[in-house]
C-alpha cells in the first residue's frame, strides 16, 4: 500500500501534465476542467489509500514496510510506517484535497498562466511529502526532502517577475546550502559512527557518542534542516510569500515546512532518542533557539501591514513549538510537538485560504485595508477568526491540545521558563492576529480609491469569494474544531512512538 499512496501522486502529474497539455486552456479563465478533474481524482484516492488502507493497519500496531533495493551496505531505499509518519502523511494527503479545490477557484480569479505546470508541481510536491513521511532512514528521508525541494521552486517562482525569480534564488540558495553543507554532512557522519542510518525506536547513537559530538552532530541536523525555518536560516519562507496564496498554503501548511519540523522531530526521536538526549543534555542549546526564533518571530510579526508577510512570520514562530518539544526530549514535549504538525497545519492552512480569498475577491493585501470587511465577506472573515484561535492556543480549538502537551512537557523538564515562552507566544499570536478581526468586524469600512485616484463609497454589499473558494476554508476552519475534539485520537496515534514501559506515557493516558 506504500507504493500505491505513493505512486497515485506521481503519475497524477504526468496525467495532469498530459491532459493540460492535449486539451490546453481556457484563456479566458485560464481553467481546465479536465485538468482538475484528474487532480481532484488523484487526491481523493491518494487519501483513500493512507486513511483507509495504511491507517488502520497502524492503529493494530503494524509498521508496513517496502524496501526496493540496497544503495550501500546496510542503506537500503526503504520504506516503513510509524505513528509520526501516518499522522504527516494524514495531513499532507488530507489538505491535498481543501488546496486544490481552493487551487481552481483561486487561479482562475487571479486569471493565472501556467496552471498545468502549477498542478503537475503541486502534485509531484505531495508524492515528495509523502516520501519523506514514509521514509525508513536517513538517506530516502533526504532523497525526497531534496525532491520536495526542487520540485516547490516552480511554484514559487511561478508569477515570473524579478520579485518571484529573486524570491526562488533565496528559497533554492538557502534550502539546497543548508541540507548539503549540513544535513547531508551529519548523515554521512552518522553512518561512519554506526553504521546504519536506520530510524530505531530509542535512537542509533547511545554509546557511539558523547555528549560534545552529539551535540554539534544535533547542530548539524537542526540547521541542516532548512525547511525548519530556524533561525537565521529562515529568510527562505518570507521571500517566497511572492508566489501564489495556493502556494503559499502548500509552503506553509501541508508540505514543505511539516516536512522540515517533522524531519528534525523524527531525528531526534528516532537517531538520537529522548532517554540519550536527556542524560547528554545535548539537545539544551536548542530549546533556546527555538525559544528565541519562536518569539522574534512572533514580535517582527507584529510590524508587518502585509497580511501575508504577517502569517509568514507566523509560521517561523510556530515552527519552532514543534523544535522545541523535541529539543526538550521529553514524552509530552515530543508528544506536543507532534500533535503541533496536525494542529497548526489545520489552522494555518484556513487563515493562508482566507488571506487569498481576501486579495482575490475583495483586492486587499495589508492589514490596515481590511476596515469592514468582515460584513462583505462574513464567512470569510469567520473562518480567520477560527484559523487565529487554534494558532492562538484557545478552546475548544484542536491548538489548545499540542500548547497543553508542549507545557507538560517543558514543565516535564524542569525548564519552566518555556512554559513561560509558550504564554507570552500565544499572546503575541492575539496581537498580530486579533487585529486582523478586531478591523473586519468591529471597524466601519473606508471609502475606497479606485486606480484613477477617484474616491468611492465605502463597500459592504455582501460578497464572498467564488464557492471553490469558500467551501475549502469553512471546511478547514471547521476541521480546526473537529481537532479539538477528536485530539485524544491524534494522542492515542503518537504515543506508541514512547513506548509501553513509559511512566509518562501511562500518566498521560
Amino acid at each position: 500500500m506504500i507504493g500505491y499512496a505513493m505512486l497515485v501522486p506521481a503519475v497524477g502529474a504526468l496525467l495532469v501534465g498530459l491532459v493540460g497539455w492535449l486539451t490546453g486552456e481556457d484563456e479566458e479563465t485560464g481553467g481546465n476542467d479536465k485538468r482538475e478533474a484528474v487532480t481532484i481524482v488523484a487526491t481523493l484516492v491518494t487519501f483513500g489509500i493512507v486513511a483507509g488502507k495504511i491507517l488502520p493497519a497502524v492503529l493494530d500496531g503494524a509498521r508496513p514496510a517496502w524496501t526496493l533495493f540496497e544503495v550501500v551496505p546496510g542503506v537500503p531505499l526503504a520504506f516503513e510506517v510509524e505513528p509520526l509518519g501516518m499522522l504527516f502523511a494524514l495531513v499532507a494527503s488530507g489538505l491535498w484535497i481543501p488546496t486544490s479545490i481552493y487551487a481552481f477557484g483561486y487561479m482562475r480569479g487571479h486569471h493565472e498562466h501556467n496552471q498545468t505546470r502549477f498542478f503537475v508541481c503541486f502534485a509531484a510536491a505531495i508524492f515528495a511529502a509523502l516520501g519523506i513521511a514514509f521514509a525508513a532512514n536517513l538517506f530516502t528521508l533526504f532523497l525526497f526532502y531534496e525532491v520536495l525541494t526542487f520540485s516547490t521552486y516552480p511554484l514559487v517562482t511561478h508569477e515570473g517577475s524579478e520579485k518571484a525569480m529573486k524570491a526562488g534564488r533565496v528559497y533554492l540558495g538557502i534550502l539546497v546550502f543548508t541540507s548539503v553543507t549540513f544535513l547531508l554532512f551529519a548523515i554521512i557522519w552518522t553512518y561512519q559512527l554506526t553504521g546504519t542510518l536506520d530510524f530505531t525506536d530509542g535512537g542509533i547513537l547511545a554509546g557511539k557518542v558523547g555528549s560534545g559530538q552529539a551535540t554539534i552532530l544535533l547542530a548539524l541536523f537542526a540547521f541542516g534542516t532548512g525547511k525548519a525555518a530556524l533561525m537565521p536560516f529562515h529568510r527562505w519562507l518570507p521571500n517566497a510569500m511572492v508566489a501564489p496564496t495556493p502556494v503559499s498554503a502548500l509552503l506553509h501548511a501541508v508540505a514543505v515546512v511539516k516536512a522540515g519540523v517533522f524531519t528534525v522531530l523524527k531525528v531526534i526521536i528516532y537517531i538520537f532518542g529522548l532517554d540519550f538526549l536527556t542524560v547528554t543534555g545535548a539537545a539544551e542549546w536548542l530549546c533556546w533557539v527555538a525559544a528565541f526564533t519562536l518569539l522574534s518571530s512572533s514580535i517582527i510579526a507584529l510590524t508587518k501591514d502585509n497580511l501575508k508577510a504577517r502569517l509568514a512570520y507566523s509560521t517561523v514562530s510556530q515552527l519552532s513549538y514543534i523544535v522545541l518539544g523535541a529539543a526538550l526530549a521529553t514524552t509530552a514535549g515530543a508528544l506536543g510537538g507532534g500533535m503541533h504538525i496536525a494542529m497548526h497545519a489545520m489552522g494555518k492552512i484556513t487563515l493562508f485560504f482566507c488571506a487569498g480569498s481576501i486579495i482575490v475577491f475583495a483586492h486587499k493585501t495589508e492589514v490596515s485595508q481590511m476596515d469592514g470587511l468582515g460584513r462583505r465577506m462574513p464567512l470569510t472573515m469567520a473562518a480567520f477568526f477560527l484559523g487565529s484561535m487554534s494558532i492562538i492556543g484557545l478552546p475548544p480549538m484542536g491548538g489548545s491540545w499540542s500548547k497543553w502537551y508542549l507545557a507538560l512537557g517543558a514543565a516535564e523538564a524542569d525548564h519552566v521558563i518555556f512554559v513561560f515562552v509558550l504564554m507570552a507566544s500565544s499572546l503575541l499570536s492575539i496581537g498580530y492576529l486579533m487585529p486582523v478581526v478586531g478591523r473586519a468586524f468591529f471597524l466601519p469600512p473606508k471609502p475606497w480609491v479606485d486606480d484613477h485616484g477617484h474616491e468611492h463609497a465605502p463597500q459592504t454589499t455582501r460578497s464572498e469569494g467564488h464557492w471553490t473558494c469558500t467551501v475549502p476554508l469553512c471546511a478547514t476552519a471547521v476541521g480546526c474544531i473537529l481537532l479539538f475534539f477528536f485530539g485524544t485520537e491524534v494522542r492515542e496515534l503518537l504515543l506508541p512512538i514512547f513506548g509501553p514501559t513509559s511512566a509518562m506515557v501511562e500518566s498521560i493516558r
